[in-house]
């Protein structure tokens, strides 16, 4: 069953569980819906998982960047009287949560990055999206999965309709060209926030060079690698993703 998106304040979230804040942060192009093995499984072992809705496409063009996205995050912690939060980002999701980690180091008990971007990323690959082309898009969205068929029709003509809304292409650009920018390798190894990552080896968009490289600069990090396993290991392998991250925060008693 799908969760239902509350309404509190400014905020639009999917709310499932109690016990341990877990926070989850969507990427550039991918929805709520991207994270449904997550909110199925880790609801039932003690954690309270969020995933807020990011105004990707409401900021203001200037104030369109990664580290508004990093404040707007800790206003909703705030909003929702939260804290020890767990983060868990995918792609400019897992980019987020490092820089928010950064900015409120005391709010954040463990960071949990999948294809994050914050140290390089092709997510244009080798042009930008090309509006009215759906094959094109197609093949795109295919191509950020190791399995083509994880791209289904549904994720499909979402990316198609964003690339054909001038003022939401306008803005992904402005977000992708933000995330390059903002290249957080000088502080990564200042940053000691317990560090799960977990990563694709087929991932095109981040490839797994980005995670060993993740892996050396943050002190207290771990890297799990999944098989055959794109950009997105929570949508592609959704159990082995849970199993690896279970395991982890088990481990690690949070």
């Amino acid at each position: 069953m799908k969760p239902e998106i509350k309404k509190e304040g400014k905020f639009r979230f999917i709310e499932v569980g109690e016990g341990t804040p877990m926070i989850i942060l969507h990427g550039l192009m991918g929805g709520l819906s991207n994270f449904h093995g997550v909110t199925d499984y880790f609801p039932k072992k003690g954690y309270r998982v969020l995933v807020p809705e990011l105004p990707i496409y409401d900021m203001p063009m200037l104030k369109t960047n990664v580290k508004n996205f990093a404040k707007f995050l800790e206003k909703f912690i705030e909003f929702k009287e939260l804290k020890d939060v767990i983060l868990l980002g995918n792609s400019l999701g897992g980019h987020i949560g490092l820089l928010h980690t950064k900015l409120y180091p005391q709010m954040v008990k463990a960071l949990v990055i999948t294809g994050s971007s914050g140290l390089y990323e092709s997510a244009m690959g080798d042009g930008y999206p090309k509006r009215g082309d759906y094959e094109f898009i197609k093949k795109k969205a295919q191509d950020v999965f190791y399995d083509p068929k994880v791209a289904t029709k549904e994720i499909v003509d979402e990316v198609f309709e964003t690339v054909n809304d001038r003022m939401k292409l306008v803005k992904t650009l402005a977000i992708a060209k933000s995330a390059i920018r903002h290249n957080m390798s000088k502080d990564l190894p200042k940053m000691k926030t317990p560090t799960c990552i977990i990563w694709g080896e087929n991932d095109s968009v981040t490839p797994p060079n980005v995670a060993r490289e993740f892996h050396e600069l943050l002190p207290d990090s771990e890297l799990f690698w999944i098989e055959k396993c794109g950009h997105a290991p929570m949508m592609e392998h959704p159990e082995e993703f849970n199993q690896i991250l279970d395991a982890w925060l088990q481990k690690r008693k949070f």
